[in-house]
């Protein structure tokens, strides 16, 4: 009879080697999840924002007890930990995978563009341009330049948008002012602006091209903006140059130039203080061209890459962009 008794302890102790065999083998996996997932995560935010992302497993404010029921062991624990990480991970992969997708398709449209913009300005340099009137010293920048901006076209570098565009940058030829003897009335509204001196040459020759821009003078604003760019390219000033260099394209009818300037910033200087606007502007810039499917490839790229930093106006201007060109949702 003492035997018999003694069989549910030797039932019970049998088989708890089992059940810690089991929890062994499972806890090298949840590790290897949590690896993965950290690496999911620093590809997803490079920059690293841990906040954005809540986590799935929290502690419960209050356990709740059924009575009755038996308490949860370490292997419980363990396969719950498991299909969270499992759900979390093939979340942060899609959401990847959908983000990899859209830039490629930014890209592919975008050169499809440039490559058609260069034909044309290929042919239309083949076929004989007009001479240009030197520049005037009234219509230089602030910064004291006296030469026209002739250097040689930069190689666009990586962006935000990832990789490189090949070749170089086909620039539209160096804009200067007309000469002060065809327009003496124009000449005189040059002569009106006031030059800044603040001692910051890029930021003089930036804020003499916004006077310019302002006052609808917009050959003279670009020929004023163009050696902040290239004189200063690590300025914070430099974004807002070219920004406003394609502001001027664009408020003077030229979409086209406008574009290829609202890119250029957003490429080689994607953490600028003016790449979102650029990127709006090229969408403005792109739906006046009627290419309306390269228009919602824009906007979908600002959301994307600048969705947390636009200010409420421009969400509801991209929204209103998006309703005009009937962007998918």
């Amino acid at each position: 009879m003492r035997h018999f008794k003694a069989l549910p302890l030797l039932a019970l102790l049998a088989a708890w080697p089992a059940t810690a065999q089991t929890t062994s083998q499972i806890e090298p996996r949840v590790n290897k999840l949590e690896r993965e997932m950290r690496a999911v995560q620093r590809k997803v935010f490079p920059g690293g924002a841990p906040n954005q992302v809540e986590p799935q497993i929290t502690a419960p404010t209050q356990p709740t007890e059924i009575p009755g029921s038996p308490s949860s062991g370490p292997l419980a624990t363990l396969t719950s930990r498991v299909d969270a990480l499992e759900s979390q991970q093939q979340s942060l992969t899609g959401q990847l995978e959908q983000a990899q997708y859209k830039l490629r398709q930014l890209e592919s449209a975008f050169e499809a563009y440039k490559s058609a913009t260069d034909a044309k300005l290929k042919a239309l340099e083949s076929a004989g341009a007009p001479a240009i009137a030197p520049a005037t010293p009234g219509a230089v920048a602030a910064s004291g330049d006296t030469s026209t901006d002739t250097a040689a076209p930069a190689t666009r570098g990586p962006g935000n948008g990832g990789g490189t565009l090949g070749g170089t940058t086909v620039r539209p030829p160096a804009v200067t002012a007309p000469a002060a003897t065809a327009d003496p009335a124009r000449a005189a509204r040059i002569a009106a602006i006031d030059k800044p001196a603040t001692g910051d040459a890029a930021e003089d020759g930036y804020l003499y091209g916004f006077r310019l821009w302002s006052a609808k003078l917009y050959p003279e604003a670009i020929a004023a903006l163009r050696p902040v760019v290239a004189k200063y390219p690590k300025h914070r000033r430099a974004s807002y140059a070219q920004n406003l260099i394609g502001r001027s394209y664009l408020d003077d009818g030229k979409p086209s130039l406008a574009s290829r300037e609202f890119y250029d910033n957003y490429k080689n200087m994607p953490d600028g203080e003016r790449a979102p606007d650029s990127l709006f502007y090229l969408a403005d810039a792109l739906t006046k061209l009627k290419k309306t499917k390269e228009a919602c490839d824009v906007y979908g790229e600002l959301t994307d890459v600048y969705g947390d930093k636009i200010s409420g106006a421009m969400k509801a201007d991209v929204a209103k962009g998006r309703a005009a060109n009937k962007c998918a949702a």
